[in-house]
């Protein structure tokens, strides 16, 4: 086994050998300008880019016309926020979302209650779901937009995002979510889930970092955004910026992979998730769950552990295991979680809790040995307590 055992997927994965494969040639051999079309190198890369917006489409049941590309799903959250609220702030400045968002949506949500808009942070139940009625309870006639996120990036929960969009488009009012934690677990369709905007990473499928996508709905409704990015009008004038054409080859196989071994990878993690946990339950007292277990992703375990500071288990192990207390985009801060801390537990869960990310290269022999070597840890921060 490679040390430490990486079990850290939320926050990014390695990228896939057939991913690299795909994006080698567009380094040095394809490496035309997808705007310069004058030429037979741009020509190239524009196909090729155009041949991944297919790809990417037919993955959500979308049309290719339909995605832009960005630099991420912090990028893509950002556009599609500020791109409605800009765009549509004639109609209404007031948007609903959920206390348990990334911060790539809440951050963005405190920008704009700062330019005199009104939001709304539904709360959760004890298992970090998100109750669609309260969503319908809380549209005004100055809603505009519903941003909720398809499965959470701390605990994993999976919210019931076809209901929430059924209610955004009886109210008349635009969906969006944030799907980098789903996709490659969860199949996604744009049109059965009643979704106009979709947030998508690289780094978050095997892909690499730095590209991401955005969906935006063209008709029934036809969405229109506000560009936050000035300048050559690329991506439908959405989105200016030269094209990144190897990141969206390797968005574009990364998505194709995930699409087509969906169920296979489905079925591993979760047989390695649900061994892990059992494992855990039975060597270590007080392990309880965060969130629910059932409308979970497969490869995501999120617990806490009383009578321990989870940071310091996580020091402890640091050449053994990779795991987590939550967020990439939080842990730098000593404040506890803020998805944890929503479920009305406690402090002290919140500042105990561990985050587990399984991917599709984790082995049974890993999750034995990982389980053992976090069981050590706990006992040893206990016997000094």
């Amino acid at each position: 086994m490679k040390l430490p055992i990486y079990m850290d997927h939320h926050a990014t994965t390695p990228v896939d050998s057939r991913v690299l494969d795909a994006m080698l040639p567009y380094f040095s051999d394809i490496f035309g300008n997808a705007a310069s079309i004058d030429h037979e190198y741009g020509n190239q890369a524009l196909i090729a880019v155009e041949n991944a917006r297919k790809t990417i489409s037919s993955s959500l049941n979308a049309t290719p016309e339909e995605i832009i590309f960005t630099s991420g799903a912090t990028e893509s959250d950002n556009l599609a926020i500020l791109g409605v609220a800009e765009q549509y702030q004639e109609k209404g400045k007031h948007i609903i979302t959920c206390v348990t968002e990334h911060k790539a949506v809440l951050e963005t949500c405190k920008y704009l209650v700062n330019k005199g808009w009104k939001i709304t942070y539904l709360p959760v139940d004890q298992y970090g779901l998100i109750d669609p009625n309260d969503v319908k309870k809380a549209i005004t006639k100055e809603t505009v937009l519903i941003s909720i996120m398809t499965a959470n990036n701390e605990i994993g929960v999976i919210a019931p995002i076809k209901e929430i969009g059924a209610i955004a488009h009886e109210e008349n009012v635009l969906f969006h979510t944030d799907a980098a934690q789903a996709i490659g677990y969860l199949p996604i369709d744009v049109e059965e889930m009643n979704i106009d905007l979709l947030s998508i990473s690289g780094h978050k499928i095997y892909g690499p970092k730095g590209i991401g996508a955005l969906y935006v709905r063209k008709r029934h409704p036809r969405v229109k955004l506000a560009e936050q990015i000035h300048g050559g009008g690329h991506e439908r004038g959405i989105r200016s910026g030269t094209l990144n054409v190897p990141g969206i080859i390797g968005l574009s196989k990364a998505i194709e992979i995930c699409h087509s071994e969906l169920d296979n990878d489905y079925k591993k993690v979760y047989n390695l998730r649900n061994k892990m946990w059992e494992v855990l339950q039975n060597n270590i007292k007080g392990v309880e769950i965060n969130g629910s277990l059932i409308n979970r992703l497969p490869n995501n375990l999120n617990f806490s552990i009383s009578r321990i500071e989870s940071r310091s288990l996580i020091v402890l192990l640091k050449y053994d295991v990779a795991i987590s207390t939550g967020s990439a985009c939080t842990t730098v801060n000593v404040s506890p979680s803020h998805v944890v801390s929503a479920l009305g537990y406690g402090t002290d869960r919140a500042f105990s809790s561990i985050r587990i990310g399984l991917g599709r290269n984790n082995t049974v022999e890993e999750i034995y040995w990982s389980a053992k070597k976090i069981e050590e840890g706990v006992k040893r921060i206990r016997s000094i307590l």
